[in-house]
């Protein structure tokens, strides 16, 4: 962005249960349209761009997200962080920005993600535990999903785990880690009494939706309607059975952190 030569690498968390994604669309409420008007409000001006890392659904969170701000002036940076977040709702917090070089690209030079998704099953628990935590009604086989959930690392083939691929799409990627743990921790009177349950998955690359898609079939696998066999066989892309399951629902997914 030529015109805007100025670049800066900001970091960003929020709370996404009442937006409609990371992308600026009509209409609806999103991530990036709330930083832009924060952004405006604090450098007193609009000659500015902002490009994510990536782009999370409606109703997907964030622990620690990375966008890049293109500006047509040199900005102030002292102050930045708590001018911005003064104009930014309670849900949304910039963590942190730094000037970067022209060379860096906020796309291609990501190394890493980590998506976590959060659950449990049984009872309803508390309506607070809603934006975070999706609760499965069926009891599940914890155990099988844990050991399931070790089948998506490596180099796989989720032609079946992703949702309106481009025609030049690269199916084949690689998830460097994969794993469902279960914790437990001290919380107030309001939050859930029992385990919940949390399926981290790291990769440097993910497709739409693919993560969503992998806990619906861990979910599946759980409740008895698919077999380890089944998602094996998925895995492999020689048969297509898109999709293998449906999405979990979004509220559950947290992008935890983006490594350059």
């Amino acid at each position: 962005m030529q015109s805007k030569p100025f670049t800066y690498l900001c970091h960003v968390q929020y709370l996404g249960f009442r937006y409609h994604g990371w992308q600026k669309q009509p209409g609806v409420k999103t991530i990036q349209e709330m930083l832009e008007r924060s952004f405006k409000g604090w450098l007193g001006h609009g000659e500015f761009k902002l490009l994510g890392a990536g782009r999370t659904d409606a109703g997907v969170s964030c622990m620690q997200g990375a966008f890049e701000l293109f500006s047509a002036y040199e900005e102030q940076l002292e102050g930045m962080v708590k001018g911005v977040n003064a104009f930014l709702p309670d849900d949304i917090r910039l963590l942190s920005a730094a000037p970067i070089g022209p060379d860096f690209n906020i796309i291609q030079d990501v190394k890493e993600k980590e998506y976590r998704y959060y659950f449990s099953f049984g009872a309803k628990p508390h309506p607070f535990s809603a934006p975070y935590v999706v609760v499965f009604p069926e009891a599940l086989d914890i155990p099988l999903i844990q050991e399931a959930a070790k089948l998506f690392e490596g180099v796989n083939d989720f032609r079946n785990f992703c949702t309106k691929p481009k025609a030049e799409a690269v199916f084949k990627r690689e998830i460097v880690a994969s794993s469902v743990t279960a914790f437990k921790q001290a919380v107030p009177e309001w939050e859930i009494r029992t385990a919940i349950y949390c399926f981290s998955v790291r990769g440097k690359g993910f497709m739409r939706n693919q993560v969503r898609l992998m806990m619906g079939a861990l979910y599946d696998l759980g409740r008895g309607k698919l077999t380890v066999d089944e998602l094996e066989k998925a895995l492999k892309g020689t048969k297509e059975v898109f999709p293998l399951s449906e999405k979990a629902p979004a509220r559950g997914l947290v992008l935890e952190e983006v490594l350059f």
